[in-house]
């Protein structure tokens, strides 16, 4: 069993991540074995307010193909990312200084 500070390991801050922070989604990287409901019940009670929907994204890792020797290497680890949408007039007080 994982509590609730492991499911939540990073917020992810991209471009299109802070355009979305402006319409209430806000986007995080996730424990590989989190599902919706404990991405939810993180988000509400880590920082105390009300969840309406979680997508969950499961990025594929990049590959890289080296120069001499023609083989794919792995460059980037796959990770699985939720992106939370929350009620109509929250935010999250860790994305506010990235709008």
């Amino acid at each position: 069993m994982t509590t609730l500070y492991e499911i939540l390991r990073r917020p992810l801050v991209t471009e299109k991540t802070s355009y979305q922070s402006g319409r209430n989604q806000y986007t995080f990287i996730v424990a590989d074995s989190a599902t919706r409901a404990q991405v939810k019940d993180a988000v509400e009670t880590i920082y105390d307010v009300s969840v309406t929907r979680v997508n969950i994204i499961n990025v594929p890792a990049k590959r890289g193909r080296r120069l001499r020797s023609r083989r794919m290497s792995v460059r980037k680890p796959a990770f699985k990312k939720a992106i939370v949408t929350l009620a109509a007039g929250q935010t999250l007080p860790i994305f506010e200084g990235v709008q």
